[in-house]
């Protein structure tokens, strides 16, 4: 019928001790291994009751162990007979009644798994012989993307199409690994010895999905910058692994259908670099100018600003000046800012002006008759 459970989790202690003969990974995997044959470890090396030698066949009595983080697939005849994703020890028998096909695990992927169990199960009595492979369900690294010219989208922020050249680096996850094998991992990679593995240069099946990526860049940066939930902006990207991996699986899914046809999806991503183009600086400078002068910071921004201009045409002697800071306070107090008033300029010197001042200090006997004629003689250029 299939596979006994053993033991759950932990495969150490007496367990070991009582298997001198198993299956399991093999040995030195990359961390980027997505899906790989099962090899046989112990001491008869597949010889004691594991009756078939080579690599990945398994017979009555054989005994498999499923680490954490992986997943185990048996197949017959090109059709998946059996799946465990729970960690711990297993026995395959044919002929055992209590066997099962499938051991799903608990939460999310256990309902897609048992999904696609029913979807895809074997419909007949298992042989005697099957293979084995383990299929990684951890996230898989170090899968790149890049653009070589600038991507454009629609940013409704910034109100206009914005450009930008960029790289960076995501995380992939295998969430439904049936589906993932039958519908997406090409037949050579079901042989001993081979490694599936998504940063595989020569992975044509990789290299499909990297221009995939590529290919859903844009319409991510617009599903990220156009939130207007979370009032995202460009200048955010860099710093939300796990909100813009939403956005860039949300555009690969509705593009390329992922996770419902191929059991996979992106979960974390790493914006490296993001390299504008022209037109795009330019907002982003006007953006930032906007921001400065928002809000409390912006009315001290703003009285700066005029403070600097009543000086300037001070120093200049221009009512222009003056003119153009009453112009600028005008423009800047949409939106609430406070308008400072800018103070007179001073009146140019009244020689009558003084004299009839003078006039007064004399009569109140604040200066002496010598002192009046002087202004006097001053104020009138004599």
């Amino acid at each position: 019928m299939g596979l006994v459970q053993a033991v759950v989790g932990s495969v150490g202690g007496v367990l070991a001790d009582q298997w001198k003969d198993f299956y399991t990974v093999p040995a030195g995997l990359p961390a980027t291994a997505a899906l790989f044959a099962a090899v046989p470890q112990g001491t008869n090396a597949g010889r004691g009751s594991n009756t078939k030698a080579s690599s990945n066949i398994i017979t009555n009595g054989s005994k498999i162990v499923v680490p954490e983080g992986y997943g185990l697939l048996l197949f017959q005849d090109g059709a998946i007979t059996g799946f465990a994703a729970e960690a711990g020890g297993y026995e395959w028998r044919s002929d055992d009644l209590n066997s099962k096909s499938i051991f799903a695990g608990d939460g999310l992927v256990s309902s897609l798994i048992k999904q696609s169990w029913e979807r895809f199960k074997f419909g007949g009595q298992p042989g005697g012989q099957q293979l084995a492979f383990f299929v990684s369900l951890k996230e898989l690294p170090d899968n790149r993307f890049g653009t070589q010219s600038e991507i454009y989208w629609d940013d409704g922020f910034l109100n206009t199409q914005v450009g930008a050249v960029t790289r960076g680096s995501y995380t992939m996850k295998i969430v439904d690994p049936i589906l993932f094998v039958k519908n997406f991992v090409p037949a050579k990679y079901l042989q001993p010895g081979q490694v599936f593995d998504f940063t595989d240069i020569d992975n044509a099946a990789a290299s499909q999905l990297f221009n995939e990526v590529v290919g859903s860049l844009a319409p991510a940066f617009s599903l990220y910058t156009n939130d207007p939930g979370k009032g995202n902006r460009i200048t955010k990207l860099q710093q939300d692994s796990v909100g813009f991996a939403k956005s860039l699986s949300a555009a690969v899914e509705h593009a390329y259908q992922w996770s419902s046809d191929r059991g996979l999806a992106i979960i974390k991503t790493a914006i490296i670099s993001i390299e504008y183009d022209a037109n795009t600086k330019e907002l982003l400078k006007t953006v930032q100018r906007a921001d400065a002068l928002a809000g409390s910071r912006g009315n001290s921004n703003l009285q700066a600003s005029v403070a600097a201009g009543v000086q300037s045409a001070g120093e200049t002697g221009g009512a222009a000046g003056l003119v153009g800071v009453g112009m600028a306070t005008g423009m800047l107090g949409v939106g609430g800012l406070q308008q400072p008033v800018a103070p007179a300029a001073p009146a140019a010197d009244d020689p009558i002006a003084k004299l009839k001042k003078a006039k007064e200090m004399l009569e109140m006997d604040l200066i002496t008759q010598a002192d009046y004629d002087a202004l006097k003689a001053k104020a009138l250029g004599l």
